[in-house]
Protein backbone atom coordinates (compact mmCIF):
# COMPACT_ATOMS: atom_id res chain seq x y z
CA UNK A 1 0.00 0.00 0.00
CA UNK A 2 3.28 2.29 0.55
CA UNK A 3 3.90 1.85 -2.54
CA UNK A 4 0.42 2.65 -4.31
CA UNK A 5 0.90 6.13 -2.50
CA UNK A 6 4.18 6.60 -3.91
CA UNK A 7 2.71 5.98 -7.77
CA UNK A 8 -0.61 7.92 -7.04
CA UNK A 9 1.31 11.12 -6.33
CA UNK A 10 3.48 10.61 -9.37
CA UNK A 11 0.42 9.89 -11.51
CA UNK A 12 -1.03 13.39 -9.71
CA UNK A 13 2.01 15.59 -10.95
CA UNK A 14 2.81 13.84 -13.98
CA UNK A 15 -0.82 12.64 -15.26
CA UNK A 16 -3.28 14.79 -13.94
CA UNK A 17 -1.33 17.76 -13.41
CA UNK A 18 -1.47 18.34 -9.80
CA UNK A 19 -1.11 21.55 -8.32
CA UNK A 20 2.18 20.54 -5.48
CA UNK A 21 -0.90 21.88 -2.84
CA UNK A 22 -3.30 19.45 -4.07
CA UNK A 23 -0.40 16.67 -3.93
CA UNK A 24 0.03 17.41 -0.69
CA UNK A 25 -3.41 17.49 0.36
CA UNK A 26 -4.16 14.20 -1.79
CA UNK A 27 -1.36 12.60 -0.42
CA UNK A 28 -2.22 13.51 3.53
CA UNK A 29 -6.11 12.07 2.46
CA UNK A 30 -5.00 9.05 1.28
CA UNK A 31 -1.99 8.11 3.79
CA UNK A 32 -4.96 8.79 6.89
CA UNK A 33 -7.24 6.67 5.18
CA UNK A 34 -4.51 3.29 4.37
CA UNK A 35 -3.60 3.98 8.06
CA UNK A 36 -7.57 4.00 9.01
CA UNK A 37 -7.81 0.47 6.99
CA UNK A 38 -4.69 -1.02 8.46
CA UNK A 39 -6.39 -0.13 12.02
CA UNK A 40 -8.52 -2.48 10.71
CA UNK A 41 -6.43 -5.54 9.42
CA UNK A 42 -6.42 -4.73 6.23
CA UNK A 43 -3.45 -5.67 4.38
CA UNK A 44 -4.06 -4.79 0.70
CA UNK A 45 -5.88 -2.50 -1.12
CA UNK A 46 -8.92 -4.89 -1.88
CA UNK A 47 -9.37 -5.03 1.88
CA UNK A 48 -10.60 -1.31 1.33
CA UNK A 49 -14.54 -1.19 0.81
CA UNK A 50 -17.25 1.09 0.63
CA UNK A 51 -18.18 0.24 4.18
CA UNK A 52 -14.67 1.18 5.84
CA UNK A 53 -14.73 4.11 3.65
CA UNK A 54 -17.72 5.82 5.03
CA UNK A 55 -16.39 4.80 8.51
CA UNK A 56 -13.52 6.63 7.77
CA UNK A 57 -15.43 9.29 7.10
CA UNK A 58 -17.92 9.81 9.69
CA UNK A 59 -14.92 8.93 11.87
CA UNK A 60 -13.71 12.32 10.43
CA UNK A 61 -17.18 13.71 10.79
CA UNK A 62 -17.12 12.78 14.58
CA UNK A 63 -13.44 14.18 14.94
CA UNK A 64 -14.88 17.76 14.17
CA UNK A 65 -13.71 18.43 11.25
CA UNK A 66 -14.79 20.73 8.51
CA UNK A 67 -17.52 19.68 5.93
CA UNK A 68 -15.10 21.47 3.26
CA UNK A 69 -12.25 18.97 4.81
CA UNK A 70 -14.66 16.01 4.33
CA UNK A 71 -15.21 16.67 0.61
CA UNK A 72 -11.90 16.82 0.14
CA UNK A 73 -10.95 13.60 1.32
CA UNK A 74 -13.92 12.12 -0.46
CA UNK A 75 -12.68 13.44 -3.16
CA UNK A 76 -8.83 12.27 -2.93
CA UNK A 77 -10.38 9.08 -2.20
CA UNK A 78 -12.48 8.51 -5.27
CA UNK A 79 -9.47 9.95 -7.02
CA UNK A 80 -7.39 7.32 -5.32
CA UNK A 81 -9.57 3.75 -6.00
CA UNK A 82 -10.57 5.31 -9.63
CA UNK A 83 -6.38 5.17 -10.19
CA UNK A 84 -5.86 2.15 -8.35
CA UNK A 85 -8.72 0.25 -10.37
CA UNK A 86 -7.59 1.33 -13.22
CA UNK A 87 -4.04 0.40 -12.85
CA UNK A 88 -5.18 -2.59 -11.95
CA UNK A 89 -4.12 -2.58 -8.06
CA UNK A 90 -7.72 -3.14 -6.46
CA UNK A 91 -10.46 -5.32 -8.59
CA UNK A 92 -13.21 -3.17 -8.38
CA UNK A 93 -13.80 0.48 -7.40
CA UNK A 94 -15.39 0.77 -3.55
CA UNK A 95 -15.31 3.87 -4.07
CA UNK A 96 -17.95 4.64 -7.45
CA UNK A 97 -21.20 5.31 -4.54
CA UNK A 98 -19.56 6.96 -2.03
CA UNK A 99 -20.77 10.08 -1.05
CA UNK A 100 -19.71 12.88 0.89
CA UNK A 101 -21.61 16.31 2.31
CA UNK A 102 -21.39 19.30 0.54
CA UNK A 103 -19.03 22.00 1.44
CA UNK A 104 -20.39 24.56 3.20
CA UNK A 105 -20.92 28.24 0.65
CA UNK A 106 -19.78 30.76 3.37
CA UNK A 107 -19.84 33.77 1.69
CA UNK A 108 -16.15 35.52 1.78
CA UNK A 109 -15.06 38.31 3.67
CA UNK A 110 -14.67 41.48 1.28
CA UNK A 111 -13.60 44.96 1.66
CA UNK A 112 -16.26 48.24 0.97
CA UNK A 113 -14.65 49.92 -1.94
CA UNK A 114 -13.62 53.10 0.61
CA UNK A 115 -11.67 50.29 3.04
CA UNK A 116 -9.95 48.95 -0.44
CA UNK A 117 -8.87 52.47 -1.69
CA UNK A 118 -7.99 53.35 2.19
CA UNK A 119 -5.53 50.57 2.45
CA UNK A 120 -3.76 51.20 -0.61
CA UNK A 121 -3.19 54.49 0.36
CA UNK A 122 -1.78 53.61 3.39
CA UNK A 123 0.57 51.26 1.39
CA UNK A 124 1.35 54.27 -0.72
CA UNK A 125 1.94 56.11 2.33
CA UNK A 126 4.25 53.42 3.79
CA UNK A 127 6.37 53.60 0.76
CA UNK A 128 7.54 56.99 0.19
CA UNK A 129 10.01 56.39 2.62
CA UNK A 130 12.23 54.70 0.30
CA UNK A 131 12.32 51.11 2.45
CA UNK A 132 12.78 48.61 -0.83
CA UNK A 133 10.39 46.27 1.42
CA UNK A 134 7.82 48.68 1.56
CA UNK A 135 7.95 49.25 -2.42
CA UNK A 136 7.65 45.42 -2.88
CA UNK A 137 4.07 45.50 -0.40
CA UNK A 138 2.99 48.09 -2.17
CA UNK A 139 2.98 46.96 -5.61
CA UNK A 140 1.89 43.41 -4.13
CA UNK A 141 -1.69 45.06 -3.08
CA UNK A 142 -1.74 47.14 -5.91
CA UNK A 143 -1.43 43.86 -8.09
CA UNK A 144 -3.52 41.94 -5.64
CA UNK A 145 -6.26 44.14 -6.52
CA UNK A 146 -6.17 45.32 -8.69
CA UNK A 147 -6.07 42.10 -11.03
CA UNK A 148 -7.86 39.73 -8.60
CA UNK A 149 -4.78 37.27 -8.74
CA UNK A 150 -4.37 34.42 -6.27
CA UNK A 151 -1.31 35.22 -4.07
CA UNK A 152 0.67 31.95 -5.23
CA UNK A 153 -0.08 33.46 -9.22
CA UNK A 154 1.60 36.80 -7.71
CA UNK A 155 4.72 35.66 -6.30
CA UNK A 156 5.24 33.31 -9.06
CA UNK A 157 5.61 36.14 -11.34
CA UNK A 158 8.75 36.76 -12.89
CA UNK A 159 9.70 40.60 -14.31
CA UNK A 160 9.26 38.89 -17.86
CA UNK A 161 5.76 38.46 -17.23
CA UNK A 162 4.77 42.35 -16.73
CA UNK A 163 4.17 44.69 -19.65
CA UNK A 164 3.50 47.51 -18.01
CA UNK A 165 3.07 49.50 -21.31
CA UNK A 166 0.11 47.43 -22.08
CA UNK A 167 -1.03 46.82 -18.61
CA UNK A 168 -1.54 43.42 -18.23
CA UNK A 169 0.75 40.34 -16.78
CA UNK A 170 0.86 36.79 -17.70
CA UNK A 171 -0.21 34.48 -14.96
CA UNK A 172 -0.23 30.65 -14.45
CA UNK A 173 -2.84 29.34 -12.54
CA UNK A 174 -4.69 26.15 -11.40
CA UNK A 175 -3.80 23.03 -13.43
CA UNK A 176 -0.30 25.51 -14.73
CA UNK A 177 -3.06 27.25 -17.12
CA UNK A 178 -1.77 30.75 -18.47
CA UNK A 179 -4.01 33.49 -18.99
CA UNK A 180 -3.50 36.69 -19.56
CA UNK A 181 -4.71 39.76 -16.65
CA UNK A 182 -5.08 43.52 -17.13
CA UNK A 183 -4.15 45.94 -14.35
CA UNK A 184 -4.57 49.51 -13.81
CA UNK A 185 -2.93 53.11 -13.62
CA UNK A 186 -1.55 53.10 -10.28
CA UNK A 187 -0.70 49.21 -10.05
CA UNK A 188 1.60 50.16 -13.28
CA UNK A 189 2.89 53.32 -11.45
CA UNK A 190 3.47 50.77 -7.99
CA UNK A 191 5.41 47.84 -10.02
CA UNK A 192 7.62 50.27 -12.15
CA UNK A 193 8.79 52.03 -8.32
CA UNK A 194 9.59 48.75 -6.98
CA UNK A 195 11.51 48.02 -10.30
CA UNK A 196 13.39 50.95 -10.52
CA UNK A 197 13.91 52.02 -6.86
CA UNK A 198 12.87 48.96 -4.59
CA UNK A 199 14.31 45.46 -6.46
CA UNK A 200 17.49 47.00 -7.42
CA UNK A 201 18.36 47.25 -3.88
CA UNK A 202 17.23 43.80 -3.35
CA UNK A 203 18.50 41.64 -5.83
CA UNK A 204 21.34 39.00 -5.65
CA UNK A 205 22.94 36.43 -7.49
CA UNK A 206 20.14 34.03 -6.42
CA UNK A 207 17.17 36.63 -7.27
CA UNK A 208 16.55 35.09 -10.67
CA UNK A 209 13.59 36.19 -12.84
CA UNK A 210 11.48 36.67 -9.92
CA UNK A 211 9.73 40.00 -9.98
CA UNK A 212 8.79 39.90 -6.06
CA UNK A 213 11.78 39.39 -3.84
CA UNK A 214 12.51 38.82 0.20
CA UNK A 215 14.98 40.77 2.54
CA UNK A 216 18.01 38.25 1.61
CA UNK A 217 17.21 38.79 -2.15
CA UNK A 218 15.07 35.62 -3.16
CA UNK A 219 12.14 35.09 -4.32
CA UNK A 220 9.00 36.33 -2.15
CA UNK A 221 6.78 33.60 -0.95
CA UNK A 222 2.72 33.98 0.13
CA UNK A 223 3.60 34.30 4.02
CA UNK A 224 5.54 37.15 3.10
CA UNK A 225 2.79 38.48 1.13
CA UNK A 226 0.14 37.60 3.49
CA UNK A 227 2.06 39.44 6.92
CA UNK A 228 1.74 42.79 4.50
CA UNK A 229 -1.77 42.65 3.72
CA UNK A 230 -2.63 41.78 7.83
CA UNK A 231 -0.27 44.41 9.18
CA UNK A 232 -1.20 47.48 7.13
CA UNK A 233 -5.21 46.23 7.34
CA UNK A 234 -4.34 47.32 10.71
CA UNK A 235 -4.12 51.09 9.71
CA UNK A 236 -7.88 50.87 7.96
CA UNK A 237 -10.97 51.67 10.43
CA UNK A 238 -13.68 49.14 10.51
CA UNK A 239 -11.69 47.03 8.26
CA UNK A 240 -11.99 42.96 8.53
CA UNK A 241 -8.68 40.91 8.85
CA UNK A 242 -8.20 39.68 5.95
CA UNK A 243 -5.73 37.90 3.96
CA UNK A 244 -4.36 38.53 0.09
CA UNK A 245 -7.36 36.13 -1.03
CA UNK A 246 -10.24 38.75 0.46
CA UNK A 247 -7.90 41.23 -1.60
CA UNK A 248 -8.88 39.03 -4.93
CA UNK A 249 -12.96 38.72 -3.42
CA UNK A 250 -12.96 42.31 -2.90
CA UNK A 251 -11.63 43.05 -6.67
CA UNK A 252 -14.14 40.40 -8.32
CA UNK A 253 -16.96 41.82 -6.13
CA UNK A 254 -15.96 45.75 -6.76
CA UNK A 255 -15.93 44.74 -10.39
CA UNK A 256 -19.86 43.10 -10.36
CA UNK A 257 -20.67 46.08 -8.43
CA UNK A 258 -19.53 48.40 -10.76
CA UNK A 259 -21.18 46.70 -13.90
CA UNK A 260 -18.92 44.22 -15.11
CA UNK A 261 -19.53 41.20 -17.30
CA UNK A 262 -19.92 38.01 -15.15
CA UNK A 263 -18.25 35.83 -17.86
CA UNK A 264 -15.67 38.30 -18.03
CA UNK A 265 -14.59 38.45 -14.05
CA UNK A 266 -14.68 34.66 -14.74
CA UNK A 267 -11.61 35.15 -17.19
CA UNK A 268 -9.68 37.53 -15.58
CA UNK A 269 -10.02 35.12 -12.07
CA UNK A 270 -9.03 32.18 -13.65
CA UNK A 271 -12.36 29.84 -12.45
CA UNK A 272 -12.95 26.41 -14.21
CA UNK A 273 -16.60 26.91 -13.93
CA UNK A 274 -19.12 30.02 -14.02
CA UNK A 275 -20.77 28.26 -10.74
CA UNK A 276 -17.97 29.77 -8.35
CA UNK A 277 -17.92 33.16 -9.79
CA UNK A 278 -21.60 33.03 -9.29
CA UNK A 279 -20.86 33.75 -5.64
CA UNK A 280 -19.69 37.06 -5.77
CA UNK A 281 -23.08 38.06 -7.00
CA UNK A 282 -24.42 36.79 -3.65
CA UNK A 283 -22.04 38.93 -2.15
CA UNK A 284 -22.97 41.82 -3.89
CA UNK A 285 -26.89 40.92 -3.12
CA UNK A 286 -25.99 40.52 0.76
CA UNK A 287 -24.04 43.77 0.48
CA UNK A 288 -26.99 45.42 -1.11
CA UNK A 289 -29.81 43.97 1.57
CA UNK A 290 -27.25 45.27 4.51
CA UNK A 291 -27.61 48.79 3.03
CA UNK A 292 -30.99 48.49 2.34
CA UNK A 293 -31.57 47.46 5.97
CA UNK A 294 -29.11 49.97 7.48
CA UNK A 295 -31.05 52.98 5.61
CA UNK A 296 -34.33 53.12 4.48
CA UNK A 297 -37.11 53.93 7.21
CA UNK A 298 -39.45 50.82 5.90
CA UNK A 299 -36.85 48.23 6.09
Amino acid sequence: MDDAVGEFVRHLRAERNRSEHTQRAYTTDVCALLDFAAERGATDLDAVTLPLLRSWLAAQTAAGLSRATIARRAAAARTFCAWATRTGRMLRDPALRLVAPRRDRTLPGVLAQQQATELLDVAAGAADDGDPLHLRDRAALELLYGSGVRVGELVGLDVDDVDLDRRVIRVTGKGNKQRVVPFGVPAAEAVRDWLSQGRPQLATADSGPALLLGRRGRRADQRQVREAVHALLEHVPGADDLGPHGLRHSAATHLLEGGADLRAVQELLGHATLATTQIYTHVSVERLKATYEQAHPRA
